[in-house]
């Protein structure tokens, strides 16, 4: 990845990790999370299964809420992010619940270099792939990671709904708005607050991030030697991605007074 872009975003997720850390919000809770609530999504822990005694990389992990929600769960976890303030926090949480994990800083395309283990499942969770710029090579990644028979598991938002504007204040409707299709040059945003809540605000950073399509995602897992156990679409996502989106009494987000529903999650299992 272009240095340009990766250190920009390693800032800006810096910033990120201290905000979400020290800032309550329906995204991260560190109270909730300290009070022994998990992290980990009902539609996670049904199709990822019993996760007792196998070793589970999370890859991209932020301060390590969901893998350390894992380590809950009995798994034995490892935590991999390119931000240094992402993997301090990580390691303070591990220290205050008393969960042994392993958090390491690295650039996910620079992991092989660090890390020599191999795990039973790799997984990675809800706004991850907008950040790499190199699909292929993260399929490979992947299946180095993984033990024969081993499986890798994503839920993120689904590449379609990403087309559509997110932007413009007080719509009313999806509207096209950006390229469905990957571009290697990568959108240049603005970031002057964190998508966890309105009111954080930030000095404005750039953020660079790239368009990945679904057949994208699937073919680099397939190219990558891993076979696709199943994939699933969803008309919700875990975070308020336009305006006219609403909470409902299951935590989860749906869209209202559309002409149409569109998938807004997918989650996706492949097997090596």
């Amino acid at each position: 990845m272009n240095k340009k872009y990766y250190d920009a975003n390693k800032e800006l997720w810096d910033e990120f990790a201290r905000l979400h850390y020290e800032t309550e919000s329906e995204d991260y809770s560190v109270k909730s999370f300290l009070e022994g609530q998990t992290t980990l999504k009902s539609y996670e822990l049904k199709e990822m299964g019993n996760v007792k005694g196998k070793s589970l990389l999370h890859l991209q992990c932020h301060f390590g809420l969901d893998t350390l929600s894992w380590a809950r769960e009995g798994a034995t976890v490892t935590g991999i992010d390119i931000s240094s303030e992402g993997i301090r926090l990580a390691k303070l949480l591990a220290k205050q619940t008393k969960l042994e994990a392993i958090f390491i800083e690295s650039n996910l395309y620079d992991l092989p270099k660090v890390l020599s283990e191999k795990f039973d499942i790799v997984y990675t969770s809800i706004g991850v792939l907008c950040w790499l710029n190199d699909l292929k090579e993260w399929g490979k990644i992947i299946t180095h990671f993984l033990k024969p028979g081993g499986f890798f598991y994503i839920a993120e938002t689904h590449p379609f709904s990403m087309v559509f504007d997110d932007q413009t204040k007080d719509i009313k409707e999806l509207q096209v708005y950006y390229n469905y299709f990957h571009d290697p040059k990568p959108m240049e945003f603005i970031a002057d607050g964190s998508y966890a809540s309105d009111e954080i605000k930030i000095e404005p950073k750039k953020e660079y991030e790239w368009a990945h399509s679904m057949s994208d995602i699937i073919n680099s897992l397939i190219e990558a030697g891993l076979r696709i156990e199943f994939l699933n679409e969803y008309p919700f996502s875990t975070w308020q991605q336009f305006p006219f989106a609403e909470c409902g009494p299951d935590g989860f987000f749906r869209l209202r007074n559309q002409k149409a529903e569109i998938p807004l999650l997918f989650t996706l299992k492949a097997v090596k």
